[in-house]
């Protein structure tokens, strides 16, 4: 009754947020997805989303079937991945760099599992501040970044991991605090943290203060999320992290994460790769994995929808 192709197609429409690029996803056309869904609908007695609804709004009958996909999924995921080491093409080379200081946190658990199920796999990691990871990936130095800032470039294939929302962190006592949101002029005044990168690789500068023709009073630079933190809850200034990164600060109370503007500012995180590796077994199953820690691990992430 129940079929894998169906868990497939569910977690597909989940990811995209669109029957249009789950059907493509799933190398079907949009009118054999429908039928899919609606074969599948009648055989259950029960509907599994509200159509025409944008983000799409699953039923519990389709939320109870997208958690039995997460426990599924992965699994079926681990015995392909044992059945192609088993015929081969195990061996490669995976060379990253991250643009993104508080990526260790979901990144550490991705690199732990792929190095038991790769163990032939020659990975190396490196801290993308130090140098531009982009250009050093399309030469060939590097086989994959992680950044939220992609660049135009021949041969590289930006696969979206998650999006996630941008916060200001601010001291339990500031005067920001009991706002429901941030607006740019409200940072006149302020100092801003940030990490040591360049301003117009950073959100808060580029899609928040800049657009509103707004510069911070002061910018104060650190390399350590922690230190960051420690400042802004003594009152030394404040700071845009991603929702999942200032959570663990957040609530416990550390300091108080501020939405920037009332919508919210939201980004998306990537995987950069050269075209010629997006079919390698290894980077497949480590793009997988990758998605899979981060939402089991990170708040407040939802499924990124496009490729680049």
């Amino acid at each position: 009754m129940l079929e894998l192709r169906h868990l497939k197609t569910l977690h597909a429409l989940r990811e995209t947020d669109s029957l249009v690029e789950a059907a493509e996803r799933l190398h079907l056309t949009q009118s054999a997805l429908s039928h899919q869904f609606k074969e599948l609908e009648e055989r259950l007695g029960m509907q599994l989303f509200v159509r025409k609804t944008k983000p799409v709004r699953f039923t519990s009958a389709g939320l109870r079937l997208l958690q039995l996909a997460d426990s599924l999924l992965p699994q079926l995921r681990a015995a392909e991945r044992d059945l192609a080491r088993l015929a081969g093409g195990t061996a490669g080379r995976l060379h990253m760099a991250i643009e993104c200081h508080s990526c260790f946190q979901w990144l550490m658990p991705t690199i732990d599992q792929f190095r038991d199920a790769w163990p032939e796999v020659e990975l190396d990691l490196a801290s993308g501040f130090s140098f531009a990871p982009l250009p050093a990936l399309a030469r060939g130095d590097l086989d994959l970044v992680v950044t939220s800032d992609p660049m135009e470039l021949a041969g590289i294939t930006y696969v979206p991991l998650f999006t996630y929302e941008a916060l200001l962190a601010v001291a339990n006592q500031h005067a920001l605090a009991g706002r429901s949101y941030v607006l740019p002029e409200d940072l006149e005044r302020e100092t801003l943290i940030t990490y040591p990168i360049d301003r117009d690789r950073l959100d808060i500068f580029s899609r928040f203060l800049e657009p509103a023709d707004v510069e911070p009073a002061q910018v104060r630079t650190s390399e350590l999320t922690v230190m960051m933190m420690q400042l802004v809850a003594s009152g030394r200034g404040v700071c845009s992290l991603p929702n999942w990164a200032l959570h663990e600060y957040s609530s416990r109370g550390y300091v108080t994460a501020k939405r920037l503007g009332e919508k919210g500012l939201y980004a998306t995180l990537y995987a950069g790769i050269r075209a010629d590796m997006l079919d390698a077994p290894f980077m497949r199953d480590f793009l997988l994995t990758a998605k899979d820690t981060s939402f089991a691990t990170l708040e407040g992430v939802s499924a990124a929808t496009k490729n680049r």
